[in-house]
C-alpha cells in the first residue's frame, strides 16, 4: 500500500502542519496518513533542513518512527486534551517561525507568478530560498540565484533559444532579455533604458554575491558571512527579478497567440 499522494509544491509550513496533526490524530486515537513511511519522510525533511533542525520538537529528533512515538506519548502525556496540547505546544515555534518567513506581502504575487510558471523546480528553488532566510543566509543566497538562472533556461528553451552549457548568469539574463525585449538597447526612450540597464546590474550582482559568500564554493579562514537581513535583500531581489521575466515572456506568447 502506498502512502497518500501530497503534491510536490506543499510548502513547508503545510508539511510541519501536517505532521503536526498527523501526530495529533494517532495520538488521540486516530492514525497518521501515510503512517510510519510518511512519518519518517516528513521526520526527515525537518530535522535535516538547516532553518528548522534547531526548532523541530525534540521528540521528533528521538522518535525515528511512530511506534516509537507512541512509546513516548502513551507514558508522558496520560489524556487525548492533554496530548493536543502538548503537541500544539511543541510545534508553535517550528510553525510560527515558517509563517514569519513568508509574512512579507511582496513575497506573495511573486509567490504566485512563479508558481503559474509551471515548472516544478523553478517554484521548489523559489520556495528553498524563502525557507532558508533566517538559519541558513548562504544557502538562500545560492537558492536565489539559481532561481534566476532556472528562469532563465527555461525561456530560452521554450523559445527554441540555444545556449552554452558555460553561460553564466549575467549571460543567461542577458540572452533571456532579448529574448523578451527587455534588452536596453532594444528601447529609445531614455528612462526605460536606464531601469532595464539597472536590471542587468542586480543580476549581476547576485551572481556576484552568490559566488563571494554563497555555499557554492569553499571560502578560506577570511570567509564572508552573511546576515539574514542580506539574505532578505538577495532573495527578494531574485525573486522579483525572476517574477518580471516570467510576467514578460508569459505576456508575450499570450499577444503572439
Amino acid at each position: 500500500m502506498t502512502g497518500p499522494d501530497f503534491s510536490s509544491e506543499e510548502t513547508m509550513l503545510e508539511k510541519a502542519i501536517r505532521l503536526q496533526n498527523g501526530l495529533i490524530a494517532f495520538s488521540t486515537g486516530g492514525s497518521f496518513d501515510g503512517g510510519t513511511d510518511e512519518y519518517r519522510s516528513l521526520r526527515t525533511i525537518f530535522i535535516a533542513a538547516g532553518d528548522t533542525k534547531t526548532i523541530v520538537p525534540i521528540f521528533i529528533h528521538r522518535c525515528r518512527d511512530l511506534n516509537q512515538f507512541w512509546a513516548f506519548i502513551k507514558y508522558e502525556i496520560p489524556t487525548y486534551k492533554e496530548r493536543r496540547e502538548f503537541i500544539w505546544e511543541a510545534f508553535r515555534p517550528l510553525i510560527e517561525r515558517l509563517e514569519s518567513a513568508n509574512l512579507n506581502p511582496g513575497i506573495i504575487p511573486i509567490s504566485e507568478t512563479i508558481g503559474a510558471f509551471d515548472q516544478d523546480y523553478v517554484a521548489s528553488m523559489w520556495q528553498k530560498s524563502l525557507d532558508r532566510r533566517l538559519d541558513d543566509p548562504e544557502g538562500a543566497i545560492t537558492a536565489a540565484r539559481t532561481l534566476i538562472e532556472t528562469v532563465c533556461k527555461h525561456i530560452l528553451d521554450d523559445a527554441g533559444v540555444e545556449y552554452p552549457d558555460s553561460a553564466d548568469l549575467p549571460r543567461l539574463w542577458a540572452m533571456s532579455a532579448e529574448v523578451t525585449n527587455l534588452a536596453p538597447n532594444q528601447h529609445q526612450e531614455e528612462v526605460f533604458r536606464a531601469i532595464l540597464g539597472n536590471c542587468q546590474s542586480i543580476v549581476n550582482n547576485l551572481s556576484a554575491i552568490r559566488n563571494r559568500v554563497g555555499d557554492a564554493h569553499g571560502q578560506g579562514r577570511r570567509r564572508v558571512r552573511p546576515k539574514p537581513r542580506h539574505a532578505e535583500l538577495a532573495v527578494n531581489l531574485a525573486g522579483t527579478m525572476a517574477a518580471f521575466l516570467v510576467e514578460t515572456w508569459q505576456e508575450r506568447n499570450l499577444e503572439n497567440g
